[in-house]
Formats: structure tokens, sequence, C-alpha cells
């Protein structure tokens, strides 16, 4: 989907994080990042598997030493997923993960030691082919900006990003993504329409340190969500603290909310109210569970009674509506039937069925 046809945007450059497309109009992809000890490469390769599992298109590692640099080759060599080293402030990590074999680089220009380095650097990208993003947080803005403006604004953090993206596009170097992240929502969000109407850089989307999962998903569904709505993102990370598997989770149902992404199972399910017949939530979390390795698009429902329940999800695949003495069994197209016993067994078994 050409997610760059809204509001008279810009259509974004594509840049290639190993065989995935991010830019251009590509479907938007899906990242996280390790909180495993990088020079650990069986934990971190653990860890990168787990996320890919979940659905996870690009791993993000920090690479903060040599060892951490050194460890990227093994990591490279063995992960399902592109790979991208997160580095500050040290160019030659940058430049040994690029020789090792990582697939992108997240640095900031500005702190890498001056003018020699950036090109040092540039020339390094350009002849891997490897890519950038530019990381700009509000708590990374240099000096100079915040005295003009006042504070971290969504201006001056565009205007840092910019600034820094200039850096590298000086020495011929153009594979350049930014991101522009606040820890509020109405900035976030206005940093990047900002960004987006003054030029064609790729966007990496996100609130950053949005919180523990039952906060930070709320600000980054808001953050995200509107920002993908508005046509707005070629790439995103859920940054939650914790598990980064629940990250890769969470970005997966706001593209789905977004309706940017159809494959896999989408689960809709009642609130419960007094008529409910059946345990929904349980019902509900074991299908989401023993489904979550399903790609084909599937919508499946699980409601509480047969008043509301079939009439609500009849835009489902299949489905099952709680009754006294059972459930109500439905498939798109065909009359409802009722059934007993194990609801949730029952239905995993018929969605089973309807995919061999």
């Amino acid at each position: 989907m050409d997610n760059r046809q809204l509001g008279g945007l810009t259509m974004t450059r594509r840049i290639m994080v190993g065989n995935v497309p991010v830019g251009g109009g590509a479907p938007v992809s899906v990242q996280s990042m390790t909180n495993t000890d990088t020079r650990d490469v069986e934990a971190t390769l653990d860890q990168i598997r787990a996320l890919a599992e979940a659905g996870c298109e690009i791993v993000r590692l920090a690479v903060h030493d040599e060892a951490c640099a050194r460890a990227v080759r093994p990591l490279v060599d063995q992960s399902p997923v592109p790979l991208v080293a997160d580095i500050h402030f040290d160019h030659k990590l940058a430049i040994h993960a690029i020789e090792n074999g990582i697939a992108k680089v997240r640095i900031n220009p500005g702190n890498v030691g001056g003018e020699a380095n950036v090109r040092e650097l540039a020339d390094c990208l350009k002849q891997h082919q490897v890519p950038v993003r530019v990381g700009v947080n509000s708590g990374s803005v240099e000096k100079e900006i915040l005295s003009k403006y006042g504070g971290p604004t969504p201006e001056g953090m565009v205007e840092s990003a910019i600034r820094h993206a200039r850096m590298l596009e000086k020495y011929g170097f153009y594979d350049v993504a930014l991101s522009i992240k606040a820890s509020n929502v109405p900035d976030t969000v206005k940093c990047y329409r900002l960004a987006a109407q003054m030029g064609d850089w790729p966007l990496h989307i996100g609130v950053t340190e949005a919180g523990t999962p039952e906060v930070g998903i709320i600000k980054s569904a808001m953050g995200i969500g509107s920002l993908l709505l508005d046509g707005i993102g070629d790439t995103l990370r859920v940054s939650l603290t914790g598990d980064p598997v629940k990250e890769v989770e969470a970005g997966i149902e706001i593209l789905r909310a977004a309706g940017l992404r159809h494959d896999g199972v989408e689960i809709v399910s009642c609130p419960t109210c007094g008529r409910t017949c059946i345990p929904v939530q349980q019902i509900a979390d074991r299908v989401r569970r023993e489904t979550r390795g399903i790609k084909r698009p599937l919508k499946v429902a699980v409601m509480g009674c047969v008043v509301n329940g079939p009439g609500e999800a009849r835009e489902a695949d299949i489905g099952i509506a709680g009754g006294k003495d059972g459930g109500a069994l439905f498939k798109k197209g065909e009359k409802p039937r009722t059934v007993r016993g194990d609801l949730a067994e029952i239905l995993l078994d018929e969605i089973h069925k309807m995919l061999n």
C-alpha cells in the first residue's frame, strides 16, 4: 500500500535494510531492539529469533564497544532478519559493524567527532551500500538548538535531524531515514508532520520512552496511529519497557487497526455484559495464543451471547457466540450451528479445518 498519498505529502525515497524495503510506498515494517548483551551471541540470537517469530522484520542491537562490533558477524550470519547497529559517538564502531555485515546503522553524524569522521563513515556506507537512520530524541538535541528554540521543541528537533542528514548528504550519501521522537504524543506527532512536509526521507516513527506496556501501548497507538492515518510513516517501533516481543505484537496490532496490515489472525471479542454465557476472555486468549503462527488472513470472533453476537461479528470469517448450554458456531456464508463442550477447542479445530 502506498502510504504517502494522503494529505499532499511527498513520496519518500526508498532504502533497503537487507532485503526489507523501507519507504517509497513499501509496506510499513515493524522493528524492535534487543535488550540482551550484544556480546552474548547465543542469548542475543535467541531474542532475535523470538522477535522474528512474533513478526518483527528488522531488529536493532546496541553496539557500544569493540566486542559488540565483533559479535555482529556471527549475529548477522545466523539472524533470520536484517540487523541494525545502534551507535553513539564512535564512528569506528559503525565502520566495524558495517564491515561485519550489518544491514543498517543508527547514528547521529553530529556526535561522531567532526567532518573528517563523517566523511570516512559516508565513504564506508557507500562502499557497502548500507543505509543510516538519523535518530533525534527530545533528550539529544544540541545546546545551540535548545537555546534557539527555548527547549526541545518539535521545530528544533526537526531542524536537528535534517542538519544531521545533510552532513551525510554533503559527502554524497543519501540512503538516510529519519526518526524524531519525543516522550509525549503531541510533540512526537508534530515532529513527524513537520518532517514529512520538509523532505522525502523515509520516516521511522514511534514514541520514545513510552513506558511500561500498560501505558506505553496506549501512547504508542495514539502517536503512531495518528501518523499512519495521516499517511506518515515507513517503518515503526513501539518502545516499551520489558520484553521486546510485546513491542512487535503491539506494532502489528496498530498496523491492523490502521488498515495497513491484513495477514495473520485478527480476533474480535465483545466487552462482555450481564448476558455473557461463556468465558470470553479465556477463549479469546487461548485462540490468540494458539493461532499466533498463522500468516493467512483470518478474522475470528468470540462473543458472549447469542443476542447480538452473530450480528456484531458478521464480518468475521468464523466465530462463536455463547449460549446457555454451549454456543453457536458460525462461519461466513453458513447457517450457525449449536456446539457444546470445550468451546475454545471446538473453535480452534474449525479454524484449522478452514486453513487446510
